[in-house]
């Protein structure tokens, strides 16, 4: 079980043939936010255990399913669970589905995920629409890119400027509900799966970021290698534990934090997600008409119909 082209080729085409319209918008749910799938009309329903390839989800709050219908207007696939490094997933096989889903001809790629805040003005029910991330796993070298290229997903060195696409972006912060007190900002990636200490989450509000979680970040950089337009949205579960440091103690200096007391567990993440789902359903059905618009064509498609004439070759390169 691996990421490569041909394994998730035969995914794809596995795929294509359960449903009659193939998905050009995916939307990949994070914990606790998998009721997303109910704003699908005509829903057909695909366990991962039985797609080829597709690794297991072993997290609570990840159904472990692929729900394909129409979001609007536009054919939708609903990923009701993701892969995480911390289950002891290659980062290529992390990957597996945002890279099937290219070549099944998507070309919008909608990540979710619940997160935790780093920033007291940001607190659990608001929503951070990410425009830029911070990718520790991937520069510590755990990058689903990493290994020999195969160009038929895309170039050696992908450009991560305007990871986010600045125009879905802008939009989701106009059609946001009011509830969800919508903001954009940077989003940091973990390995997790202990949460963060004090100390560490002192250092990564100094790094810039305002909300912290164990996922979205591989997806995010497979999808740009893809050529997919992206659009993070990270709903706030809980705040990062108060930040009490030593040396501002003895000093009298002040104490700050992005939130008050311990850390929340995975059980009061899942609560606070599904309270906060229906609101990013209600931006969801907003979003529908603009996510697929007309002309806007699968960036893989000319590799699609190669692979599908031909047969499936290699072509890698180690750059």
């Amino acid at each position: 079980m691996d990421g490569s082209f041909e394994a998730c080729w035969e995914a794809a085409r596995w795929l294509r043939a359960q449903f009659r319209e193939p998905p050009r918008v995916a939307l990949v749910c994070g914990s606790g936010l998998g009721a997303l799938a109910e704003e699908l009309t005509d829903p057909v329903t695909i366990d991962y255990r039985d797609i080829p390839h597709f690794p297991r989800s072993t997290v609570q709050g990840h159904a472990g399913r692929l729900v394909v219908g129409r979001l609007g207007s536009a054919p939708c696939a609903v990923l009701q669970g993701r892969f995480h490094l911390y289950e002891g997933h290659a980062p290529s096989q992390v990957v597996i589905p945002v890279r099937t889903m290219a070549l099944l001809g998507v070309h919008t790629l909608v990540l979710t995920n619940a997160a935790g805040s780093l920033r007291p003005e940001l607190g659990p029910g608001h929503l951070l629409v990410i425009r830029d991330h911070i990718d520790l796993p991937g520069l510590a070298g755990r990058s689903p890119l990493v290994g020999p290229n195969d160009e038929r997903f895309g170039t050696r060195f992908p450009a991560m400027t305007d990871a986010y696409d600045p125009a879905l972006r802008r939009l989701a912060l106009a059609l946001a509900p009011k509830e969800l007190r919508a903001r954009s900002g940077v989003y940091v990636g973990v390995g997790g799966p202990s949460y963060e200490t004090p100390a560490e989450c002192r250092y990564l509000r100094r790094a810039g970021a305002h909300a912290v979680g164990m996922s979205t970040v591989s997806e995010a950089a497979a999808a740009r290698h893809l050529g997919l337009r992206v659009l993070g949205l990270s709903l706030i579960t809980n705040s990062a534990p108060a930040d009490s440091d030593d040396e501002d103690d003895e000093e009298g200096g002040d104490v700050t934090g992005g939130g008050a007391g311990p850390g929340a567990g995975h059980e009061e993440v899942l609560a606070a997600a599904q309270e906060g789902a229906r609101h990013l359903r209600a931006l969801l059905a907003a979003l529908a008409p603009r996510l697929d618009e007309p002309g806007r064509h699968a960036p893989l498609r000319d590799v699609i119909a190669a692979a599908a004439a031909g047969g499936v070759t290699s072509s890698s390169s180690s750059g």
